[in-house]
């Protein structure tokens, strides 16, 4: 068994979900539109480093001499990771779409409906999930650990539970706030109408024009009979 190399390999792989966790929760905090668009594109990139680590920890040990408990290791993480690769990296494109159509204007404020997607709990909780697992995954590469029949992976899966309830819930709580920032305009009395349409008395005001049409007198009528045969 090399646990030098087991522990490198999970180490690796915990930094990196770790760090994809960290920037999906900054990732709403965006101001600008190009700053948002620059955050996504470097979340994308740690995913795809976070997914890379994971797929090549059972081809490195199955490489190398002797046992591992490494793929063991591994095994805790790939649940949430697959969540990752078909809710998260689906919503990170989206997100990068949604930026890129503000790329001739770099400086404008992220739109309040972008920053409520990138809130949305299906981003950065399926992230930091894999990243607690990972880090769970450290004594079981280290040897400390054996797993299956181990009281401490009990308790160990337990507070990451806890854990994910807690994330779950503080992600839904700012999606929520943020969606309110979206719908406040209309709130505000933005889309309301006006004074003359709501208390039921429009008035018209004629145009010079009309004005001219209006004052002219008509014509006298001839006073005695008018001839149709003429």
């Amino acid at each position: 068994m090399n646990t030098a190399t087991d522990l490198i390999l999970i180490g690796a792989l915990a930094a990196a979900w770790l760090t994809s966790g960290l920037l999906a929760d900054a990732l709403p905090g965006a101001r600008t539109a190009r700053e948002l668009r620059r955050r996504t594109r470097l979340l994308s990139t740690m995913v795809g480093a976070g997914i890379a680590v994971l797929l090549a920890v059972p081809v490195l040990t199955g490489l190398l001499p002797g046992e591992s408990s490494a793929p063991a290791a591994a095994l805790l993480p790939a649940v949430p990771a697959v969540v990752v690769m078909l809710m998260t990296s689906r919503r990170l494109a989206q997100l990068r779409r949604g930026a890129g159509v503000f790329t001739d204007a770099p400086h404008a404020p992220a739109p309040p409906a972008l920053r409520a997607a990138a809130a949305h709990p299906w981003v950065a909780t399926p992230l930091q999930v894999t990243g607690l697992a990972a880090l769970v995954g450290l004594p079981i590469a280290g040897g400390v650990v054996e797993v299956p029949g181990a009281d401490v992976a009990g308790i160990a899966i337990t507070v990451v539970a806890v854990l994910v309830l807690a994330l779950v819930l503080r992600h839904a709580v700012r999606h929520s706030r943020l969606n309110l920032a979206v719908l406040a305009p209309l709130g505000r009395g933005g889309l309301r109408a006006p004074a003359s349409v709501r208390s039921g008395a429009e008035r018209y005001t004629p145009v010079p024009e009309e004005t001219s049409v209006l004052t002219t007198k008509p014509a006298a009528a001839p006073a005695g009979p008018m001839d149709l045969a003429a």
